[in-house]
């Protein structure tokens, strides 16, 4: 399944930009070591979302 766009809501502006950085470090991580420590930022800083919203079609898979 694949949404065209996730919204994710957080109560704290801080925390929110706490998300778009440790999201940045994955985009940007070009050894897989940076990468798993970024991943681990994201998981971190997605449980502090106060609601995660989807939008868009959302299609079974056909495989």
């Amino acid at each position: 399944m694949a949404a065209s766009q996730v919204v994710l809501y957080f109560d704290r502006q801080e925390d929110a930009l706490l998300f778009t950085l440790a999201a940045s470090s994955v985009i940007s991580a070009e050894a897989p070591g940076r990468a798993d420590e970024a991943l681990a930022k994201i998981a971190k800083e997605i449980c502090k979302a106060s609601r995660i919203k989807t939008e868009g079609v959302l299609n079974p898979s056909t495989s």
